[in-house]
């Protein structure tokens, strides 16, 4: 069986919604088992709680624990163009898994929320690859087969760097079926690429 895991940092739920959709959408390809971790929180509970936090009871990664996995797909707020400093002390941590080449060959993806449509969510997805292929991942996107991307209907989030949602300046907006949509597509996208290069490598190891 090929490995999954959705892992993502959230702080008022929106990027939590994504993963679920994320896990929701690798799940349908056959021969894939998700889990959904998150990365620890670095804020102190006082200020969580009088920011408006979301109480998460959602299992916590370590660094470690992307060894097992033949796919990661991270999730992560814009601040301020970049990824969360959640994220970031968690691939900082993970210089030994760098050092052993253990991440070679594996897919990774990346789904974003941001304030605004010019918030830049597509600046942090895109800056979220770099530590992605210094670990020698495998980039997968949200490519233009799903054409939710381009609908003029309303407001939503993703690109082809990969899922998203715009959650407005107060937090208020919550992902549209579109962005779900994306979240799901893009879940199942990075399944089915890692499930095939699970298959290439058993066959080479076999042969």
């Amino acid at each position: 069986m090929t490995r999954i895991l959705v892992l993502y940092y959230s702080s008022y739920g929106h990027v939590r919604t994504l993963a679920e959709a994320e896990a929701e959408g690798a799940r349908t390809v056959t021969g894939a088992i998700v889990d959904i971790r998150r990365v620890p929180e670095t804020v102190p509970a006082h200020i969580r709680k009088s920011s408006g936090f979301i109480e998460d009871d959602t299992p916590e990664a370590a660094p470690a624990d992307m060894a097992n996995y033949d796919a990661i797909i991270f999730g992560t707020p814009t601040r301020f163009g970049m990824m969360a400093s959640q994220m970031k002390q968690f691939l900082d941590m993970a210089g030994g898994l760098w050092a052993q080449n253990a991440l070679i060959g594996k897919v990774g993806a990346v789904f974003a929320s941001t304030g605004s449509q010019h918030g830049g969510h597509e600046a942090t997805m895109l800056s979220s690859h770099i530590p992605l292929l210094h670990f020698g991942m495998v980039i997968a996107g949200m490519p233009y087969t799903f054409a939710g991307q381009t609908t003029r209907d309303g407001i939503i989030g993703g690109a082809p760097y990969g899922a998203g949602t715009i959650a407005g300046a107060d937090g208020a907006l919550q992902p549209t079926e579109t962005d779900l949509a994306g979240a799901r597509f893009q879940g199942a996208h990075v399944a089915r690429l890692a499930v095939a290069l699970s298959s290439a490598r058993s066959l080479a190891e076999v042969a």
